[in-house]
């Protein structure tokens, strides 16, 4: 494995964890800035995509203040580093908590393309999107096989 496929699995892990944690500070620190008239991009499972930096941090901090509990458990990731641009892909399986006093949980599968950027403080996040599976797809997919 190279330093720079390292570098980027740990600041991947880094967003999962902020978002875990519900660290603004932290999420500001991995996603990049805007740069000359480029903008970041995040796609949320369900929302319109969200541009800028400014307005994709704000949509971090509504999840964050929304969400009591949540844990990714990261699965097949794998990351393509290509110069100063590098992909990972890789399934997050979520378990959330209902409302504060609620006791239920749900767990969820979401797909994720996460591009990072190579910038002077190091790898930054430049788009995260993420896709929902439709539960039952593997089920399918083993009955057609």
């Amino acid at each position: 494995m190279s330093v720079d496929t390292t570098a980027v699995e740990t600041v991947n892990q880094a967003f999962y964890t902020a978002i875990e944690n519900a660290d603004l500070d932290r999420m500001t620190e991995i996603w990049a800035d805007d740069l000359d008239g480029e903008q970041v991009s995040c796609v949320h499972p369900g929302w319109p995509i969200v541009n800028g930096r400014q307005e994709v941090l704000r949509s971090w901090a509504l999840i964050m203040a929304n969400t009591p509990y949540i844990q990714f458990v990261l699965t097949d990731v794998r990351v393509s580093v290509l110069g100063d641009v590098a992909i990972l892909t890789c399934e997050e399986n979520i378990l959330t908590a209902g409302d504060e006093g609620d006791s239920s949980f749900a767990a969820g599968k979401v797909v994720a393309s996460n591009t990072f950027v190579r910038t002077s403080e190091g790898w930054r996040l430049w788009l995260h999107h993420g896709s929902p599976v439709l539960q039952g797809d593997d089920d399918e997919e083993e009955e057609a096989a």
